[in-house]
């Protein structure tokens, strides 16, 4: 196992570029199982989740060559529905992904039970379920998973879901886009993963018109054909990125970003009263903050509200902010665990619910030794470490890789002092500040 080892207390200056979107990249790759051809995509994001979904495609026939670190190309010729590999489907939330897609190609699915982030709210695929019901499939849950079989075949449907899930629009979009008729899905997610998806799919061949609003119409076609296509930037790496200088002090530019799926971390920002400076044409966002930060009500909502992804970052700015600032989570049942760890650090929480939390500021945060909770959570600790007195180390790095793309070496190249070894004190140090800044093959 590895650890990070970071000492706080070092203001980040520079320029930082933003990788892909994860959770824009995840539905797109097991989109492109739908289709014969060849499709290739650009700037896909050299993490975890990504290494784990190319694993499940490939065990199930799906043709994955890298053409550098992070441009894929992917043949779904030989696809073969139904034989997801269980070790690696546990291990994250987006191959629920793979129901849509066998429903659409072949109108039954198999997958284990999903893994991910594990909160104690649980993340039901409920409305899943549902809608794939609404489109004919006759589904169900085994002692270890999933299952469902469509006898009369998918149609399409007019689908309400009774919360914007991204996760069931993107799974419901997947399975209709093959399906015949028109599928409608109403109170459907607008985050800008689901755009993507639908770009893809349309450059594909595809029918979909109106994603990014609360009715997504779909219309089935007979086949897809293959595409390049370009994973737009992570607003959440970006917004990391953000909150850590505003928490640090600093000014740093980060580049390969879309400032309009920024908006409400930006803003939230500015209210802490950092200075912000946002640039369309150049795709860059210029952060400066000299650490001092004043109390805010953070509320997580929906795309274009505030990202329940983004949550725990801005708890550690919180932390050291001027007042008493308040939490309140509504995405995510159960999200608050990593709290129990930055406490460690000083984090003084006055009030705690499942869903609220209020937070008091402090002078300064401490070092300590912290364990990622989830992908999130863990780069608060991050977070906290580097605005924190003193050395901190961080276990279970392998949950902040899932999300990040060499977190250490991009924190480093702004002047952090940050370093990757294994958890053994006498193994040898695997990277450190002096690590080039680049993606792993």
């Amino acid at each position: 196992m590895e650890k990070l080892i970071i000492t706080g207390g070092k203001r980040l200056n520079g320029t930082v570029a933003i990788s892909g979107m994860k959770n824009a990249a995840l539905p797109i790759l097991f989109a492109s199982a739908l289709t014969r051809d060849t499709c290739i995509l650009q700037n896909v994001p050299a993490v975890k989740d990504i290494e784990t979904t190319v694993a499940i495609l490939s065990e199930m026939g799906v043709t994955v060559k890298y053409l550098d670190p992070t441009t894929l190309e992917i043949n779904g010729k030989n696809f073969k529905p139904c034989t997801s590999p269980d070790k690696f489907v546990r291990k994250i939330r987006a191959s629920s992904y793979l129901m849509g897609v066998e429903l659409g190609l072949a109108g039954r699915t198999r997958i284990a039970f999903p893994g991910g982030c594990d909160f104690d709210g649980g993340r039901p695929l409920d409305l899943h379920m549902k809608g794939f019901e609404a489109m004919g499939a006759e589904m169900r849950t085994y002692s270890d998973g999933y299952m469902g079989e469509a006898p009369d075949g998918m149609t399409g449907a007019r689908i309400y879901l009774n919360k914007a899930s991204v996760g069931a629009t993107v799974n419901l979009m997947l399975a209709a886009v093959l399906t015949p008729g028109t599928t409608v899905i109403s109170n459907a997610a607008k985050e800008p993963h689901i755009v993507s998806l639908a770009r893809f799919l349309n450059t594909c061949g595809a029918n979909i018109c109106n994603a990014g609003t609360s009715d997504i119409h779909i219309e089935g076609v007979s086949a897809l054909h293959g595409c390049t296509y370009r994973i737009p930037p992570d607003m959440i790496e970006a917004g990391t990125y953000m909150a850590a200088v505003a928490g640090t002090g600093g000014k740093v530019v980060l580049t390969n970003v879309y400032p309009e799926h920024l908006q409400a971390t930006i803003d939230k920002l500015r209210e802490m009263g950092v200075t912000v400076m946002a640039n369309n044409a150049l795709e860059t966002v210029t952060v400066i903050s000299d650490g001092k930060l004043s109390a805010i009500e953070l509320e997580t909502q929906f795309y274009p509200g505030f990202p329940t992804d983004m949550q725990p970052q801005f708890a550690s700015l919180m932390a050291v902010a001027k007042g008493t600032s308040v939490i309140r989570e509504v995405i995510i049942n159960g999200r608050f665990a990593y709290l129990e760890q930055l406490k460690r650090t000083g984090v003084k929480t006055i009030g705690e619910t499942k869903d609220t939390a209020y937070i008091e500021g402090v002078e300064h945060l401490t070092a300590a030794n912290m364990t990622a909770t989830d992908l999130r959570g863990g780069a608060a600790m991050v977070m906290a470490a580097l605005m924190a007195e003193g050395t901190s180390e961080i276990r279970n790095v392998h949950l902040i890789d899932r999300g990040y793309d060499v977190i250490e070496r991009k924190f480093s190249a702004l002047g952090a002092d940050i370093r990757r070894c294994d958890d053994d004190p006498d193994a040898q140090t695997l990277s450190s500040t002096k690590a080039p800044l680049q993606s792993p093959t």
